[in-house]
């Protein structure tokens, strides 16, 4: 697909999303639509009570773009340029719902909380991230912390006098993991001198349970360390739009499968604001790898979809 190729090829890594948000400004404007922008979004058809989202920005570069029959490979082309992609190609056959692009999803999901924060239409939202296609029915939510342990240093030959902050680290790990879904991102501590380790960073992500916030704020206070919250945000359930969502698959001829989403999106933002489902091309698995790919046919199909999402909007 040669629109992808274009897109695939626009570097636009967090904080560089400049030129992929002129080419889709321009895209849309010389295709008929009114595209307001701020420095964060663009969003065209914006009186709309419907809106379909996703992404400009990129993870850093991982791999080069290039196709082998159906599948296209490169950083960015499952998330998000292939829903990118399938909203521009859907957009030719004109559109009546509202389109709203958003910066910096990848580090501080600063674009949908900016306009979360300004824009006062709207109900319904469809954001479009890698599910394969399905309809991601709940969203996790998310908590990263930094956590600063510390211990009691001791000559290593004796490490019954002293507390080991490392070993300490991974007891409080090892207990959370218990009751919640949590992985180590990173951990330090220790030198190579022969000696206890004194003190111990370790990074924590936790995917939660609608509802699971709170509680794992109040496990992680029971514990003897300094802690920053970097992320923290409560997961929900879609409602009224998986039904929209439902109808436009349905219409399309396709047959609705369901997912949920374990990741942060801006979906997390939009929530405080709109009904929302998550939904769109590619495998989320490869994201963020050099192994990052996506189906031309998974592209096609979401245009299908959401030409047919048209219809149903004229209907609500």
């Amino acid at each position: 697909m040669l629109l992808l190729k274009k897109l695939a090829e626009i570097y636009s890594p967090s904080g560089k999303e400049k030129e992929m948000k002129d080419f889709v400004k321009k895209f849309l404007e010389e295709h008929g639509y009114e595209v307001y922008e701020q420095d964060l979004f663009l969003i065209a058809n914006p009186r709309s009570d419907l809106i379909v989202a996703t992404h400009l920005d990129t993870v850093s570069k991982r791999s080069e773009f290039k196709i082998e029959g159906d599948i296209a490979y490169g950083t960015g082309v499952a998330d998000a340029k292939a829903s990118i992609a399938a909203i521009l190609e859907a957009s030719k056959k004109g559109l009546d719902y509202s389109l709203a692009f958003f910066c910096d999803e990848e580090e501080n999901g600063s674009g949908s909380k900016e306009f979360v924060r300004v824009w006062e239409r709207g109900r319904y939202a469809v954001v479009m991230e890698p599910t394969q296609l399905k309809i991601a029915l709940k969203h996790f939510g998310c908590l990263e912390v930094d956590l600063f342990v510390k211990g009691y240093p001791c000559h290593a030959s004796m490490p019954e006098h002293g507390i080991n902050a490392v070993e300490k680290a991974l007891k409080m790990y090892l207990e959370l993991s218990k009751k919640f879904r949590v992985s180590i991102l990173k951990i330090e501590g220790g030198t190579y001198e022969y000696v206890i380790p004194e003190f111990c960073f370790m990074r924590l992500d936790f995917l939660l349970e609608p509802g699971e916030l709170q509680k794992a704020l109040e496990e992680l206070k029971k514990f003897d360390v300094e802690m920053k919250i970097l992320e923290a945000s409560d997961g929900f359930y879609s409602k009224e739009v998986t039904k929209i969502l439902v109808k436009a698959i349905e219409l399309a001829g396709f047959s609705s499968e369901y997912t949920y989403m374990p990741s942060w999106t801006d979906a997390i933002n939009l929530s405080k604001k709109f009904d929302v489902v998550v939904w769109g091309p590619g495998e989320l698995k490869d994201c963020h790898t050099e192994r990052e790919k996506i189906s031309i046919r998974e592209i096609e199909i979401a245009k299908d979809v959401l030409i047919k999402l048209n219809d149903v909007y004229k209907t609500l």
